[in-house]
């Protein structure tokens, strides 16, 4: 067996966004959120479904499932790749958005149901040292959920360096999968979640179609060259950062010698200032 890169764009919504293999979707959706038995997900309508021909153009760097359950409730499911200004924003207002755009009229408040995002990411937000994170509206004080109905929850997986002997419960299970199944030969022989076994399944090389392999390279050199555009920006900004400074020091009169071990920059690029 050879499996593919789950965080690839085409891979992440073959394996969670396929209306005719929904297991796998219901089985991480009771992973993640960790209802009570009497409450966890039976079933889901996929509300964007895994189409090939939509995806083959896409964005490569923002990838997202939308489900709805038997009871209304809403999911969003998202691989962010990298980082970008006002991350926090943008999930707050896209959250925000599924939740007020369930009606029409604001008399029907009744009608509106919980949203829940999970946020998988391969970068870091937090201080929390644990790879994943619950966030909801609480009172400081009490801890009371007074203002409820949306709930963001993050998987990072800089942070998951669990061995396949150190998993413990279903969302390690999922993690590991997500993080390290392009590195796996075998379905591990602890995976005993079908809806889990069904994603290895889906994940498995020699169950693609030539064109979603195709489609699959596609998006990871799109996200390669994104992440390239990213880091080079980031470079750019920070040496930009390092010129300014260095002229306001020259300015002032600092010696070059201290100027280019503040900035690291070297003395022949000071003086070309």
């Amino acid at each position: 067996m050879k499996f593919v890169d789950i965080t690839n764009d085409i891979a992440f919504r073959k394996i969670f966004g396929n209306e005719s293999k929904k297991k796998s979707l219901i089985s991480f959706l009771n992973a993640v959120l960790d209802f009570p038995k009497n409450e966890q997900v039976v079933d889901v309508e996929i509300t964007n479904p895994y189409q090939l021909g939509k995806l083959s153009g896409g964005k490569s760097t923002i990838v997202d499932v939308k489900a709805k359950d038997e009871k209304g409730n809403v999911f969003i499911v998202e691989m962010q790749i990298a980082e970008f200004d006002f991350f926090h924003k943008r999930i707050l207002y896209y959250t925000s958005q599924s939740y007020v755009s369930q009606i029409d009229k604001g008399v029907e408040y009744h009608k509106l149901k919980p949203v829940y995002f999970i946020g998988i990411l391969e970068f870091e937000i937090g201080q929390n040292p644990n790879y994943f994170s619950r966030h909801k509206v609480l009172d400081i004080e009490t801890k009371e959920q007074v203002i409820q109905d949306i709930e963001f929850n993050f998987i990072e997986l800089p942070k998951f360096n669990k061995t396949i002997e150190q998993l413990e419960t279903s969302i390690d299970q999922w993690t590991y999968f997500i993080k390290n199944a392009e590195n796996l030969s075998l379905i591990p022989e602890s995976v005993k979640d079908e809806g889990l076994k069904e994603a290895y399944t889906e994940a498995d090389r020699r169950n693609w179609t030539k064109q979603e392999l195709e489609d699959y390279e596609r998006a990871s050199i799109k996200e390669r060259d994104e992440i390239g555009r990213i880091e080079f920006a980031e470079k750019r900004a920070k040496l930009e950062e390092k010129i300014e400074i260095t002229k306001s020091l020259k300015q002032n009169g600092v010696s070059i010698d201290i100027i280019a071990l503040t900035t690291g920059l070297t003395i022949e690029e000071i003086e070309s200032l």
